[in-house]
């Protein structure tokens, strides 16, 4: 899925008011007071030369002419108390120029300033960080790097939650206005928990983000990566958490088809059936509930290629009959398992015979028992017979013993349908024996055996 890494697929496209202009609260980038006193009345820790200087690179527009001037005042003053102003002048110059590593330089550098930084110009320090960070190309993979990301990041978030309202602004858009800054924290610290390979932390993060997005189908996306990262796989969560990607109104038809590709795939690794129209069956049953439901139900799961394994090692024949029969969650089961099958000399008794040019099609009534056999007079079995054009020369209401592959079935009224059949070379009369009902061929078998 492209774009998962982009937190502007999450449409945060706040990029630069990071520190230009947040409204969090409102405020344009941090200036310094001019000469003669500071915002609590004493006497300002610097000259009237670094004042000036540090006004002259903030007035200038082009943020490459910008760093140059703020290299030149740090230069002069490497300890002026004007860093707290300087160093957000930097990287919001960074920020203009794409130079993401720069930009997670110079906020680092004034979060190291500590409480000298008062809450709103950190809490700018904190988004210019996340953002640069979630726009780094290629992706970051350092789990030093990752670690540091994810700290800021909460930081960033506690920081945020700080933050008083102003008295001109009502607490609805407030909330409003904290909303897509809690987006890019949350999922800063998502993606840095990715790297560290710490995927329950990255899962909590992203689901912060789906508390205040929940269409976002990329978000979702994540998390279903999330849970098949971890040792041993979350298989299930991760379906749910795929099928939400796909069916989320937030995906476009793109990202919705690429999803549902991979889900697929992913659902015939696990199962291992045979038959890929039980794949698409239940790929379609888990989109349903993903796209009406919020949450798993806790009912919901698909039993896996361990389980299918299982459910084949004693089955007959006459044991999947048997279970499909009964219906629930062991027919699921069993035909899961038994589906694409090819099970040898089923026993029946042969109810109609239609001859055709390409393959021979029998009715047949599965049988275990002489009793079964004088008693049932209608087929539960569909039998197609491939390359045995000889097939037709069976009789009604006689034995007859075929090998076939198990393809579908119908509940009600029940009826197995076989495809790829070849019949007993045994039960096939002669010329001879036209006319006459063979008997020594009838079941003999217990139900089971």
């Amino acid at each position: 899925m492209n774009g998962t890494r982009r937190v502007a697929g999450l449409a945060i496209a706040a990029a630069l008011c990071l520190v230009v202009g947040s409204a969090l609260p409102r405020m344009s980038l941090a200036q310094a007071p001019a000469g003669g006193q500071d915002a609590s009345g004493a006497k300002p820790q610097y000259t009237m030369a670094e004042y000036n200087a540090y006004t002259a690179a903030q007035s200038t527009k082009d943020p490459t002419q910008q760093i140059k001037q703020l290299d030149d005042f740090v230069s002069k003053y490497p300890n002026s108390a004007l860093l707290i102003y300087v160093y957000p002048l930097y990287y919001n110059a960074y920020s203009q120029l794409k130079s993401y590593p720069k930009v997670i330089e110079y906020a680092d550098k004034l979060l190291a300033l500590g409480d000298k930084v008062e809450a709103p110009i950190r809490y700018q320090a904190y988004y210019a960080r996340a953002f640069a960070y979630s726009n780094l190309n290629p992706p970051p993979t350092d789990p030093e790097q990752a670690k540091k990301a994810r700290q800021a990041a909460l930081e960033g978030l506690k920081t945020l939650n700080e933050l008083k309202k102003p008295d001109n602004m009502s607490q609805e858009d407030f909330d409003k206005q904290k909303k897509q800054p809690s987006i890019l924290f949350n999922y800063t610290a998502a993606n840095a928990s990715m790297v560290l390979k710490d995927y329950p932390a990255a899962i909590e993060s992203y689901k912060a983000v789906l508390a205040l997005t929940p269409d976002d189908a990329i978000t979702h996306y994540r998390i279903g990566q999330a849970y098949m990262a971890m040792n041993p796989p979350q298989q299930m969560e991760a379906f749910w958490s795929f099928a939400k990607a796909v069916t989320a109104k937030g995906a476009n038809q793109q990202q919705s088809n690429q999803v549902k590709t991979y889900l697929r795939k992913l659902l015939v690794n696990y199962q291992q059936a045979a038959c890929d129209n039980l794949t698409d069956a239940e790929l379609n049953e888990l989109l349903q509930l993903a796209g009406s439901s919020a949450d798993r139900p806790a009912s919901y799961s698909l039993p896996s290629a361990a389980d299918l394994d299982a459910a084949r090692k004693d089955m007959t024949i006459a044991s999947v009959i048997a279970d499909l029969k009964a219906g629930g969650d062991k027919a699921k089961v069993t035909w899961l398992a038994a589906c694409g099958l090819e099970f040898p000399d089923v026993p029946g008794k042969l109810i109609e015979v239609t001859p055709g040019t390409d393959a021979v099609q029998l009715k047949v009534a599965f049988v275990t028992s002489d009793a079964e056999f004088d008693e049932k007079k209608t087929p539960d079995m569909d039998v197609k017979v491939v390359g045995q054009p000889e097939a037709a020369k069976l009789e009604k209401d006689n034995p007859v013993r075929f090998t076939g592959t198990l393809t579908s079935y119908d509940p009600d009224p029940f009826m197995l349908h076989w495809d790829k059949a070849k019949v007993n070379a045994e039960d096939i009369p002669k010329e001879k024996e036209k006319g006459q009902k063979k008997t020594t061929k009838r079941p003999t078998k217990k139900p089971g055996q």
